[in-house]
């Protein structure tokens, strides 16, 4: 069963190349973050057209979350039970989008599915912006809730097969920044803060990709010639439970995505999952080629 995540930043731009490489890398589930649309803006006969339900959570032409998927999506959430809002209080949307305990708009940032056995979600983490900004302490508490509702699925069902999927917008090592106007400990997505609120998620949930992949990049500005240059960020992640780790067998980063007509500035990250290692719902191969 093959599993991705990829910030397409902009479906109905982009949905032609989305549904191409889903169908030409036989992906099973892909968790997209910035579809920037509302569900009845998504381009949704494209997907269907080529065996794909969709499950999606956007607001306006900011944010947004969703899924493609060959099988059936159930336990739909969209949002997490702690996830903090944003902003200013606005009268009369609460039934638009929802607030939060303070009465701030929920952003459309997560989005939550079960497809046999796997618990699913789609994140977009707040940017951050620049260091002592609101938006980065929104970025330190969105995390913080993230992980504490994380602990509690986890502790309720310490076998679950749970991956965290999407753009974290966080460059966890030194490694992970090759974008020069970014200096560590002095600019957001590698500063000492998001590092750590990224690290307290680890007795939950590791990147499955990076033991596969131990380099390589996942976003790369459309700005100053960054992609030739090779100054990306590591920014985009699976993270899975130990239940969904173990049943990994293979995982890449489809760097070819950020070339050709029109591409999103981030580009998919890709695992393979042996579905009899997780009791074996679904009927699947297991030894496709992992080609990007």
């Amino acid at each position: 069963m093959r599993i991705a995540t990829w910030n397409v930043n902009s479906i109905r731009t982009r949905f032609g190349r989305v549904v191409d490489w889903l169908v030409r890398e036989d992906v099973d589930v892909l968790a997209m973050q910035e579809i920037k649309c509302r569900p009845d803006q998504f381009p949704v006969e494209a997907f269907a057209q080529a065996g794909y339900e969709l499950e999606i959570h956007g607001l306006n032409q900011w944010n947004g979350v969703a899924f493609a998927s060959r099988h059936e999506m159930s336990d739909v959430a969209r949002g997490f039970a702690g996830m903090p809002g944003f902003g200013k209080p606005i009268a009369g949307q609460e039934a638009v989008q929802g607030v939060d305990a303070a009465g701030l708009p929920l952003e459309a940032r997560a989005l939550g599915v079960t497809v046999g056995d796997l618990r699913l979600w789609s994140l977009y983490v707040p940017n951050g912006r620049a260091l002592g900004d609101p938006h980065l302490d929104y970025k330190l508490r969105w995390l913080e809730a993230l992980r504490e509702d994380a602990a509690g699925w986890l502790e309720a069902d310490p076998e679950l097969p749970l991956a965290l999927m999407g753009d974290w917008n966080i460059a966890p090592l030194d490694a992970d920044m090759g974008d020069p106007s970014f200096a560590v400990g002095r600019s957001t997505h590698v500063s000492p803060e998001e590092r750590a609120a990224l690290a307290a998620f680890a007795p939950l949930v590791e990147d499955v990709v990076r033991p596969i992949v131990p380099e390589g990049y996942t976003f790369w500005d459309y700005k100053a010639g960054r992609f030739p240059k090779d100054q990306g960020m590591r920014i985009d992640f699976i993270m899975g439970s130990r239940a969904f780790a173990d049943a990994v067998t293979g995982a890449a980063i489809a760097r070819a995505e950020r070339t050709g007509d029109a591409p999103s500035d981030h580009v998919p990250v890709v695992c393979d999952i042996d579905p009899s290692l997780l009791g074996g719902t679904f009927e699947d191969e297991y030894d496709r080629p992992m080609v990007f």
